[in-house]
């Protein structure tokens, strides 16, 4: 039993050099919000009372080569057939690696500059918040930052979710995710 633990002991010892040079993933996270949403992100309208406020979001390791980011918050469980876009921002410049909480909110000024916020399914720009039917159960809201190897994706506010997406699918060096939850009840 002895001769196994060390030999388990060294080979774990040799092992951590390799492990501490094993490569940072491009990782996705938020200081505001955790694996639940609240009523500050909750949307205030459609029978929603939240405040409306996106996340904080911070983001590290890109890859080389990366040009801008965008953020697109997505609700698959949405009743719709095709989910439900809840924000998408796109051009913010490869030196930004956050986004302050509230910067969905275009007249705030928070986003870095050049950033632009097209529009979301609920046909403006800018973050809308969770809002899922009441008695429709948890739904799932994905926050992506895209690493793209374009400056500029040659959109404007105006451009829909769909065709903001073509052009993330073209432009991707890489993508990083996180989930929170969303529930109305009755």
């Amino acid at each position: 039993m002895r001769t196994f633990s060390l030999s388990l002991l060294a080979a774990v010892a040799l092992s951590l050099p390799a492990l501490a040079q094993a490569p940072k993933t491009f990782t996705l996270r938020s200081n505001d919000l955790g694996g639940q949403a609240t009523k500050t992100e909750e949307f205030n309208s459609f029978g929603c009372t939240g405040k409306n406020q996106s996340p904080e979001l911070n983001w590290a390791n890109a890859p080389a080569g990366t040009k801008s980011f965008a953020v697109v918050m997505y609700d698959p469980d949405a009743p719709t057939g095709s989910g439900w876009t809840h924000w998408v921002m796109f051009d913010i410049p490869a030196s930004a690696t956050e986004l302050p909480s509230n910067a969905g909110k275009p007249a705030a000024g928070l986003a870095p500059k050049g950033a632009i916020q097209s529009a979301t399914s609920f046909g403006m720009p800018g973050f809308g918040g969770p809002c899922p039917p009441e008695g429709h159960g948890p739904h799932e809201y994905r926050f992506t930052v895209y690493a793209l190897k374009t400056d500029k994706l040659g959109l404007d506010a105006t451009a829909t979710p769909a065709v903001v997406g073509y052009y993330l699918w073209q432009n991707t060096l890489a993508k990083a995710s996180f989930v929170s939850y969303y529930e109305r009840k009755k």
